[in-house]
């Protein structure tokens, strides 16, 4: 490890990076998640990045935070592992109506039919060959990559709309 600006970064032999941690679903290998906020249409408005063992329920404020300067949305419609008494009670504050499933509900709750849009937002990000093998161990770099990635998707919706 090399202290750089008061933390440490990896030195170019040491696996691993910033914004890494173990995967929960690829047998503990150092991995990371993206995490998307899009519109009805599967735009990109916000999206950050993080280790493959933190909870999704951490960054839903964060992503909504980071979409305060275009407005805030009416509704959100997330999956299971974003449901959170206390997000919930946030997302009320701040007049947004969540659609949530439970996390003790059984599955067919019927939202697949709205977070298909994230998801193909997911595969066009994935379509991104950087993107999806995570490649730079700054994270600061990878998030480059995913806000570059975002940018196309939204350049790429805006030429086919002329």
């Amino acid at each position: 490890m090399v202290a750089r600006d008061c933390r440490l970064e990896p030195c170019a032999g040491e696996k691993g990076g910033s914004a890494t941690g173990p995967s929960p679903v690829d047998r503990g290998r150092l991995g990371s998640k993206h995490h998307l906020l899009v519109d009805g249409n599967g735009i990109p408005l916000a999206w950050t990045l993080t280790g493959a063992n933190r909870h999704d329920v951490t960054q839903l404020i964060p992503l909504l935070d980071r979409t305060a300067a275009s407005g805030t949305p009416g509704r959100i419609t997330a999956d299971r592992a974003y449901d959170s008494h206390t997000r919930r009670a946030e997302l009320q504050t701040r007049g947004i109506a969540a659609e949530i499933p439970g996390r003790c509900q059984e599955h067919g709750s019927g939202l697949g039919r709205y977070r298909w849009v994230v998801e193909r937002t997911f595969a066009w990000l994935h379509q991104l060959k950087r993107l999806l093998v995570r490649y730079d161990r700054r994270a600061d770099i990878h998030e480059a990559f995913l806000a570059l990635g975002c940018c196309l998707i939204c350049f790429r919706s805006l030429r086919h709309s002329l």
